[in-house]
């Protein structure tokens, strides 16, 4: 099931219709600039920032829950970098249990087993911040760093081991 602030209330996200499987759609790059689709209304900024190569923005918009799954969510990502924008389909799972999320790189899925409340490093900081932006909507774009509190008070031990698992 659901942590209690997302069954509370729907994602901040726009739900739209999606299919069953649980498996992410892969990445689709766009033009950035002047013919550049523009960004979606939805699209809650997660994180931007000033690198060498130039501006990033990472976001996600069109949460919607998965019909067949319960505590599934999927949701398109979209990130600006270097004069590209790439948005792909991604699948959150917000279960205490077993939060995870499920992206792609290429014909490869990404199957990450998170610890909302634990530790965050590189390494983990991008997946924790779009965890957070699904399953608990009023914090989307918070430094995830700082939400052990939080996670516990909706039930997350935040003792999960994280893992990582790329599948064919």
């Amino acid at each position: 099931s659901l942590a209690p602030a997302a069954l509370s209330a729907s994602p901040a996200l726009s739900a739209s219709p999606a299919p069953t499987a649980a498996s992410p759609s892969p990445a689709i790059a766009l033009p950035n600039g002047d013919d550049a689709p523009s960004r979606p209304p939805d699209l809650v900024v997660l994180q931007q920032r000033l690198t060498p190569e130039g501006p990033t923005l990472l976001g996600v918009y069109g949460a919607v829950a998965d019909p067949a799954l319960s505590g599934l969510w999927r949701l398109k990502l979209w990130q600006e970098r270097i004069g590209r924008v790439t948005v792909s389909g991604e699948v959150v799972r917000c279960d205490p249990a077993a939060p995870m999320r499920i992206s792609s790189e290429g014909r490869q899925r990404i199957l990450r087993q998170l610890n909302p409340g634990g530790l965050i490093t590189p390494a983990n900081r991008q997946s924790h911040l779009i965890w957070w932006a699904v399953c608990v909507p009023r914090l989307a774009g918070v430094d995830p760093a700082g939400l052990a509190a939080e996670a516990r008070r909706l039930g997350y031990s935040g003792h999960l081991q994280e893992q990582q698992q790329t599948l064919p």
